[in-house]
């Protein structure tokens, strides 16, 4: 995300108002998604495009479990999202875990944050992903592509895409 205040949007008007707040309840839907997850039968119906990601804390060690939507990319996993507190463990290259629906694999996280990164890697995982895309906020334009403006708008925001590569 830029350090300056944002300035006009290069690529036009968005078509959102960017990505979707977080909700109140958005703890207890987690809770589910990752129940739902654990389920052998249900996670490879539930989890097509959703995975448990976790974290280990920087300062406290505590791991949390993460539901993330993810999106495979030349080799490695692609997550949109704002920048949340778990994201900011995952600075530096930091090991984490995934679990879909079977044994947790290793991967190393890379945090993307500069602008035409979160341009280029949101486009893949909007293509990929479309109601991933409309959480994030962002819209197609009249010929299904991703709307440029509503990525820019994205990143203005605080969105990052973090990319798990496997260890």
């Amino acid at each position: 995300m830029s350090d300056t205040a944002p300035s006009e949007n290069p690529y036009g008007t968005p078509t959102t108002t960017g990505p979707e707040p977080i909700r109140p309840s958005q703890g207890r839907v987690n809770a589910l998604v990752r129940g739902l997850l654990k389920v052998p039968v249900l996670s490879g119906i539930v989890g097509k495009r959703l995975a448990t990601l976790h974290v280990t804390g920087r300062k406290s060690g505590a791991v949390y479990a993460v539901p993330v939507a993810y999106t495979v990319h030349d080799g490695a996993l692609l997550i949109g999202t704002s920048l949340r507190p778990w994201v900011k463990n995952l600075r530096g290259g930091a090991e984490v875990r995934l679990s879909r629906g079977r044994s947790p694999e290793s991967f190393t996280a890379t945090v993307h944050s500069d602008e035409q990164a979160v341009l280029d890697l949101y486009t893949v995982i909007a293509r990929d992903n479309k109601q991933n895309a409309k959480f994030n906020g962002i819209g197609f334009t009249a010929d299904g592509e991703p709307s440029k403006a509503d990525i820019y708008q994205t990143w203005q925001q605080g969105g990052v895409v973090v990319e798990l590569t496997p260890r």
